[in-house]
């Protein structure tokens, strides 16, 4: 079995700006951005940030097109796909 550890995924910011990146340690990542050193640049100003989407992949080249994907969409689609995840996971 191939363990699905690459994943895209989605930080709100404290104004409400919504951050796509890549990990295979989605929840390091996470508290690496909230602690202010090694995080993106764009979160630094932004902290704290709360996970709200995680999408993962048997590879890291499917993580990272996903994670392109996420990003060409408007800030209105990626609430949506956000939304949609999380009454998918409160309905199953």
């Amino acid at each position: 079995m191939v363990d699905k550890n690459h994943c895209c995924y989605i930080v709100k910011c404290r104004g409400g700006e919504l951050y796509c990146g890549y990990s295979n340690d989605v929840e390091k990542r996470v508290d690496t951005h909230n602690n202010g050193s090694g995080g993106a640049k764009y979160t630094k100003t932004r902290l704290p940030v709360k996970l709200v989407y995680t999408e993962c992949f048997d590879s890291k080249s499917d993580a990272m097109k996903r994670e392109y994907q996420i990003k060409q969409l408007t800030r209105q689609q990626k609430l949506k796909l956000i939304h949609e995840k999380q009454k998918s996971i409160h309905t199953d």
